[in-house]
């Protein structure tokens, strides 16, 4: 089969729809370009009215268990340092085809935060690798939606970050943590790990389910999330040899608007598939596989056959030097 598509639906807990409750009004779809400095305002203003223990991660006492908790500056917390003195912030560009909508508008800045309580020793994620976390989720009036507090959950950072699954701020700010150390296998079969990363994010309803509704999460809700980074796996999600991170070929961090035979796909009907889900990234009949070579390491290297500065792989009129050994 020349496509390979990856099923997804993670984190439908969720976005599990809510069926059962009429009191809900639902709001019709808003402009992302409307709603992005609404929901920074809100989020700024979380980030100067909250803390979050940063003395204990500062000064551990016997047995901390380095989970963040968060808290109002208020009463005894008034001399506290706000969120906003420890976050650093990204801008993500956000189009509208990303949640369906009616209207059309492309590359809406929104803006998330994230800081980090403890730096990990491994290394960092990309937004397109596997992550093997602890987290909590929850809105910015303190409910909380959804945790994984104990043990861990394995998220693939490139498919909730898909159009309709709402949490592609989830992948964005999961880039910014260090993992912890080699994991260290249980005699029961889990492994733990030493000296993982611990840190928190939050991000506009347009990284989120934006006018989704579900079933602890309403339209338009900037989320927090504070998470621990256990380990991660970097992925190929097609397998063609070329890491899903390296099909990201404008560099923005996001997977789903890079589809190098997007216009052969629609004149032939077809399903549309990102190059990073895309067995034949140009659409020329042969495997990118077969249009890439390989160092001795296994990392791939591309090569430009016809020296027109486009890859062969990506180059539907160039002809792959191992055409014929597949012939």
């Amino acid at each position: 089969m020349r496509k390979v598509l990856v099923t997804l639906g993670l984190l439908l807990l969720i976005v599990a729809c809510k069926k059962d409750d009429d009191s809900v009004e639902i709001v019709p779809p808003l402009f992302l370009s409307e709603v992005a400095p609404e929901d920074d305002a809100e989020i700024r203003a979380f980030l100067d009215s909250h803390f979050y223990n940063y003395e204990e991660f500062e000064n551990p006492p016997t047995n901390f268990d380095y989970r963040i908790t968060l808290d109002t500056i208020a009463g005894d917390n008034s001399d506290k340092r706000p969120l906003s003195e420890f976050v650093q912030s990204r801008t993500a560009l956000v189009n509208s085809f990303e949640f369906t909508l009616d209207y059309e508008e492309s590359d809406i800045e929104h803006t998330y935060y994230y800081f980090t309580a403890r730096e990990g020793e491994g290394a960092k994620p990309s937004t397109a690798d596997s992550v093997f976390v602890r987290y909590q989720g929850q809105l910015l009036n303190g409910n909380i939606f959804d945790q994984v507090a104990d043990g861990g959950v394995w998220f693939d950072l490139a498919q909730i970050q898909a159009p309709l699954q709402g949490f592609r701020g989830f992948a964005e700010g999961m880039q910014h943590f260090n993992s912890g150390g080699i994991p260290i296998v249980n005699n029961d079969g889990t492994f733990s790990v030493e000296n993982y990363g611990v840190g928190m994010f939050i991000f506009p309803s347009g990284l989120g389910a934006f006018n989704s509704l579900s079933a602890r999460i309403p339209q338009y809700a900037p989320l927090v999330f504070q998470v621990d980074l256990l380990t991660y796996n970097p992925t190929d999600h097609d397998g063609d040899g070329i890491p899903s991170i390296q099909e990201d070929l404008n560099s923005n961090g996001y997977l789903y608007d890079d589809n190098t035979d997007a216009d052969y796909e629609n004149e032939i009907n077809s399903n549309l598939f990102a190059d990073f889900l895309d067995t034949d990234d140009d659409g020329d009949g042969y495997r990118t596989r077969l249009e890439i070579t390989f160092d001795q390491e296994g990392n791939p290297v591309f090569i430009d056959t016809d020296n027109d500065g486009i890859f062969d792989h990506l180059d539907a009129d160039s002809w792959p030097p191992s055409a014929e050994e597949d012939n």
